[in-house]
């Protein structure tokens, strides 16, 4: 009989998939800012990169730490 030694939850992919959504918004700000779309693109691309990061961290961090 085969057993399961390892399963990753629902809620820790969720949570994942929904904090790289977020990176991905950071991303797209870090783009309009390179862009000169809106606001001070200084400010704008930093503020986007920053997101995308921290998010990014934060994905990779809850799929380990959730189990």
């Amino acid at each position: 009989m085969a057993t399961q030694t390892e399963s990753a939850t629902d809620k820790g992919v969720g949570l994942s998939m929904a904090l790289g959504a977020l990176a991905v918004v950071g991303a797209i700000a870090m783009i309009v800012g390179a862009l000169e779309l809106g606001g001070i693109p200084e400010i704008t691309a930093a503020g986007g990169f920053a997101g995308a990061v921290a998010f990014s961290i934060l994905a990779v961090a809850g799929i380990h730490l959730w189990d």
